[in-house]
């Protein structure tokens, strides 16, 4: 069945349930997160043209690059190429800033909306950022301080909120302490990342309800979820049913994290839209054009999508 015919039949059949929100914003990370992970180069125009597609699908926020250095994510070392190329397109094009060398490149750029990133746990820190978490988070003070006074929006990503490969289990209170830091700094989101995708859906519950004690309000919380698993759609179901409204995931499934080996795909994308839009939740995406242009990716990449709906709509090789 191709996605056309899905479509055709009325599938998937919108099923209602309760206690879910309306509408969820689909925050895509395939272009960054997803290709910054691949070992082979992905040229800029393809990574260009990746984007556009993407914005003609009805995704409103497509992240699109990141201005850290060249040494430690060379898949990006074209930050500066790339941008421009996609800048004039009508939706948001958030990219991710690790220190403010990153931030004045973007801006530099006209960026309007930046990142920073930080851990949960302190190998993690370590081994990504070079530093502790303390000393992270004071890096990112100047830089969430000087985008806020240019108006420029600012999401903090926290790695490992569920699970750490060096740490293991990752206490709740451990989190809820960092993400309250990057929302004193002056974050206007936060995006709770399950980075080895070991999360279960008691556990999101509980991670939620704790930050909602420490007076983090749902409204300004994101889930990222990694499928290592197949936890992936079970824990962001979790997170609706708590009042999250706003679900990281990447087209076809690409990503992973370089600095944590045990990482695979994020959440896909299309897996994503297939639950929401059987559950009549509005995402304003084009399941057709989404997947299309995930097979287009898959191609350029040489291997097929690991996406299930992706791989269902396009008779993918299983």
């Amino acid at each position: 069945m191709t996605a056309a015919d899905a479509r055709a039949l009325g599938l998937p059949m919108a099923v209602p349930a309760e206690g879910l929100p309306t509408r969820v914003r689909i925050y895509e990370v395939g272009a960054r997160d997803g290709l910054q992970n691949e070992k082979a180069t992905v040229p800029t125009e393809v990574k260009a043209e990746f984007v556009r597609r993407l914005s003609q699908t009805g995704l409103s926020t497509i992240e699109a690059t990141s201005f850290v250095h060249p040494k430690w994510v060379p898949q990006l070392a074209d930050a500066e190429q790339l941008y421009p190329a996609v800048a004039d397109l009508p939706v948001e094009l958030p990219v991710l800033v690790p220190n403010e060398r990153g931030l004045d490149r973007a801006l530099a750029l006209g960026a309007r909306r930046v990142a920073v990133f930080a851990s949960a746990t302190e190998s993690f820190a370590k081994a990504n950022l070079n530093r502790t978490v303390d000393e992270a988070l004071a890096m990112f003070e100047p830089v969430v301080a000087r985008a806020k006074a240019q108006d420029v929006g600012v999401r903090g990503y926290l790695s490992m909120c569920f699970g750490d490969p060096w740490e293991g289990p990752v206490p709740v209170p451990q989190v809820v302490k960092v993400c309250r830091a990057l929302l004193d700094m002056g974050c206007d989101e936060l995006s709770l990342g399950d980075t080895i995708g070991v999360a279960t859906p008691g556990h999101v519950q509980a991670l939620l309800a704790a930050l909602e004690e420490a007076g983090v309000p749902v409204s300004v919380v994101g889930v990222h979820f990694h499928d290592t698993y197949g936890q992936a759609l079970s824990n962001t179901l979790t997170a609706l049913r708590h009042g999250v409204t706003t679900v990281d995931s990447s087209a076809g499934g690409l990503g992973g994290c370089p600095y944590a080996k045990s990482a695979t795909g994020n959440l896909a994308t299309e897996d994503l839209v297939w639950m929401l839009q059987g559950l009549g939740i509005d995402t304003g995406v084009d399941l057709g054009r989404l997947v299309a242009t995930s097979v287009w990716m898959a191609a350029h990449l040489g291997r097929p999508s690991p996406s299930r709906t992706v791989r269902a709509l396009s008779h993918q090789e299983q």
